[in-house]
């Protein structure tokens, strides 16, 4: 087993610790093998009563998945990219299907494949410190571990914004928006998850929540409700900007801007994705989410978000379309195309 990863038994809950702490708990292929093999193993062992999965340091759960890997991997053949995605997309929906308490420490940053891992599971603890963010569209590409499936039934307008703008919740937004199912204080996480480690144990999520409500606190209050917010139910990526920009509050003028800065194709593409994953299961949007990577990996931007974000870093893409109205509907179409061969392979 890769030590990128660490594992332990304690009394019957077993431990998945992701351990990259200097790349931000990043996955990479050979963590998603290593926690699938895990996970399986464990849901059949009738001595761990429920899974609990946190990340090393104190600065991030996950952050996402190996971005540089893909972006070469594309740039050569696409077989390692292929290969993560389709490694990792069956790993999020083991965890959607699971059947044992499934338990993730949200504290930190929890990006990309970080929200897979933690979203699709039934019990999601925030800490002070939880930052969540989908910001694909930022390095021209969409929500994808779940994501359309995911963000969509947060709420048509929060899924959207948070799908489109890659905008940052934390810990009062991401308990206030159903992202996390608890809070509990950073300072008694420790304390938690030795006690669930002490705890009779039996699959049950009652059990879990025994000892949940003994550290469950209430969360820290949101601001005041966001109004605007409705542009975001927009029938396209370009209504909800023309929207925007015809509301002059401080809160849409800032989404227009963000939304400005974003890869036109990916924000085209995402908002068709989320509205395709609102009405499939979670392995039909799986499945989608495989056709629409996989073909990413033919356009300009993908690379180009890549570069700009993540190697040279100037922060100055060059993507293929000047605006969202210059996307066509053909384009984005194109990106949907079933590729996939093999269709994405489930663990059952």
């Amino acid at each position: 087993m890769t030590d990128q990863i660490q594992t332990e038994i304690v009394g019957k809950l077993g431990i998945i610790t992701l351990n990259r702490p200097k790349a931000l708990n990043a996955l990479t292929t050979e963590m998603c093998v290593a926690i699938t093999d895990v996970m399986v193993a464990w849901e059949e062992d009738e001595n761990i009563g429920a899974v609990l999965v946190q990340g090393a340091g104190d600065r991030a759960f996950c952050a996402g998945g190996d971005v540089i890997m893909l972006h070469d991997s594309g740039k050569k053949d696409g077989k390692d990219a292929e290969e993560f995605w389709r490694i990792e997309y069956a790993l999020n929906e083991l965890i959607h299907r699971y059947r044992k308490p499934y338990i993730t420490m949200i504290d930190g940053i929890v990006m990309g494949g970080g929200v897979g891992l933690s979203v699709h599971g039934r019990h999601r603890i925030a800490g002070d410190e939880t930052l969540f963010a989908m910001p694909e569209t930022g390095i021209g590409y969409f929500p994808d571990v779940g994501g359309t499936y995911f963000l969509p039934r947060l709420g048509l307008a929060t899924g959207m914004w948070l799908g489109l703008t890659g905008a940052r919740a934390k810990t009062a937004e991401v308990c206030d928006l159903g992202i996390a199912t608890a809070y509990i204080p950073s300072s008694k996480h420790e304390a938690f998850v030795k006690a669930l480690g002490k705890a009779k144990l039996d699959g049950s999520d009652a059990a879990v929540l025994d000892i949940m409500e003994k550290f469950v606190k209430e969360p820290p209050v949101v601001g005041g409700t966001n109004t605007s917010i409705g542009a975001f139910t927009g029938e396209t990526a370009k209504v909800i900007m023309d929207l925007l920009e015809q509301d002059e509050s401080d809160w849409a003028q800032k989404q227009l801007t963000n939304l400005q800065r974003k890869s036109p194709l990916a924000l085209a593409v995402t908002h068709k994705a989320l509205m395709e994953g609102m009405q499939m299961s979670f392995r039909e949007a799986m499945e989608m989410e495989l056709d629409v990577s996989l073909n990413f990996l033919a356009t300009q931007d993908f690379y180009e978000g890549i570069r700009a974000q993540l190697i040279d870093k100037d922060r100055n893409p060059k993507w293929s379309h000047e605006s969202a109205a210059k996307v066509t509907k053909t384009q984005v179409n194109r990106l949907f195309k079933k590729t996939a061969k093999p269709r994405l392979q489930f663990l059952s």
